[in-house]
């Protein structure tokens, strides 16, 4: 029976259309803030701007958080090794909640988490999820699932 909770248009291709459209959507996200960091504010600009935070390593937190934003945003886009880059953003953003935004209130006019919360509930079904056939990963999981099995001999 199809019902508002049972929905009439749960299909395999859509729930991939959903996983590109959403990978899509974070990855800019990320990408956007991670060339951010390395472009506009600098590195060195970036590790300043933490350690002012309070962010502990600020160095090393500035270049971890550019890195994982930037080219963990175009992996996603490219649904390429989905589910380590969506755990590692996770990680990345979990600490930018813990350390920086949770203080802060909900709104992001106001330094608040309201878009990393959803940042991280987006990677974590990502990560969940898989990218999807529409992916990199997709296609290479295709591949290899369409290889022949090698015979097994024994000695």
């Amino acid at each position: 029976m199809r019902t508002l909770l049972h929905p009439a248009f749960k299909a395999p291709a859509l729930t991939d259309l959903a996983l590109l459209v959403s990978r899509v959507a974070l990855g800019v996200i990320l990408l956007a803030h991670g060339w951010q960091k390395f472009n506009e504010y600098t590195l060195d600009g970036t590790a300043a701007s933490f350690g002012e935070m309070g962010i502990p390593a600020p160095a090393a937190a500035a270049t971890f958080a550019t890195a994982v934003e930037a080219l963990g945003g175009a992996a996603l886009i490219l649904g390429l090794l989905t589910p380590v880059v969506a755990l590692l953003n996770t990680v990345n953003l979990l600490g930018a909640l813990v350390l920086v935004h949770l203080g802060n209130g909900v709104f992001v006019d106001k330094g608040g988490y309201e878009l990393v919360l959803a940042l991280v509930a987006g990677l974590l079904v990502i990560a969940a999820l898989g990218a999807g056939k529409l992916s990199v990963d997709g296609l290479i999981g295709r591949r290899t699932s369409a290889a022949p099995a090698s015979p097994v001999t024994t000695a």
